[in-house]
């Protein structure tokens, strides 16, 4: 990257801190045309580009907060936006990235529901020449798939920081459920692999299922009806999404179970909210606003600017987000109000 990349860059972020114009609109959408013209620094296409983006499923509240980002952030740098809804199942996001595979785009953006189920249409693409960001989970092993860039969270340091939220809140005894979201997903399983890593630390707590909700908080209210009922002692409980979280919760209040101390993933406004009031004790921020938008910037750097992966940006791009509890919970909030984070 060139020093009139970085000074464009940084005047760009100086800009758009210290005009008001492009402050109201980053922070509240009311003046796009400056942040727009801002965004000019950066690459912004004097060209509408087109671009499609995919993830897991809209009915999964940070899936439908990323799409929200990207819509944003496609505005400021000029990029018309088709969606291709992945609705929670394999087989339909498939079908939907096959259509997807068969037109012409800029760029893509796809979070995979499950690694290796994508493959073969997205290879299609990158034969095309088509600049593929992978979002949040494998699309497939970075070695096996040319993608322009894979934008993620360290899943595992989420899935243990929770975990070790929650072990030291019961103070390193008594008993922990696990529900995981869909066993094929990556982030998934890199969640699972932080839990794991922290539990084992704790002789003295006893994990006593890790069955998978698969992001289905219908599911996860039928799994937790039968926990309440099997156990009648659960200390924590760690979830890899706030969705199945929050689920769960409604099963425990009506059952009179809110003594379990609960934690999430993704840091969403509900569970924000819930953490405030002390319905869930800790979450932590997988920042959909920054790896949507990022898939935006990073798409519009590929054509505008010719942007090569390992030249102009890494491989993979590490988006990490803090843990939230009380303590941080409204900035983390105004942060997505303005889907900074």
């Amino acid at each position: 990257m060139g020093d009139r990349e970085h000074r464009s860059r940084r005047d760009f972020m100086v800009a758009a801190a210290a005009s008001a114009g492009a402050a109201a609109a980053l922070f509240g959408g009311v003046d796009l045309k400056t942040a727009a013209e801002a965004a000019e620094a950066v690459g912004r296409s004097e060209k509408p580009l087109k671009a499609a983006f995919s993830n897991a499923g809209l009915q999964a509240t940070w899936c439908a907060q990323g799409k929200q980002a990207a819509e944003f952030w496609g505005k400021l740098f000029n990029v018309e936006i088709t969606w291709f809804d992945g609705e929670l199942a394999a087989p339909k996001q498939r079908g939907a990235i096959d259509n997807m595979a068969s037109q012409k785009w800029d760029f893509v953006a796809i979070q995979a529901f499950g690694i290796g189920t994508l493959t073969q249409p997205v290879q299609k693409m990158i034969d095309a020449g088509i600049p593929v960001i992978d979002m949040d989970t494998l699309i497939a092993p970075l070695e096996q798939i040319n993608v322009h860039s894979f934008l993620a969270p360290d899943n595992e340091f989420m899935g243990a920081a929770v975990t070790q939220a929650l072990c030291t809140a019961i103070k390193g005894e008594g008993t922990i459920i696990m529900t995981q979201g869909a066993l094929g997903h990556t982030g998934a399983q890199g969640r699972a692999r932080g839990f794991d890593s922290v539990v084992k630390q704790y002789p003295k707590i006893e994990v006593l299922n890790t069955d998978p909700g698969d992001w289905d908080v219908s599911k996860v209210a039928r799994i937790w009806e039968t926990h309440l009922t099997k156990y009648p002692k659960i200390s924590a409980a760690f979830f890899h999404n706030d969705d199945m979280a929050l689920a769960a919760y409604n099963v425990m209040k009506a059952h009179n179970r809110t003594d379990i101390l609960i934690g999430g993933v993704d840091a969403m406004p509900p569970a924000i909210q819930a953490v405030s009031e002390g319905r869930m004790f800790a979450t932590v921020r997988n920042p959909s606003c920054r790896i949507h938008g990022g898939a935006v910037v990073a798409g519009v750097a590929a054509v505008t600017g010719g942007e090569k992966t390992g030249e102009g940006i890494p491989k993979s791009v590490v988006t990490d987000g803090p843990v939230v509890t009380k303590a941080n919970a409204a900035g983390m909030q105004w942060m997505q109000d303005h889907f900074l984070i």
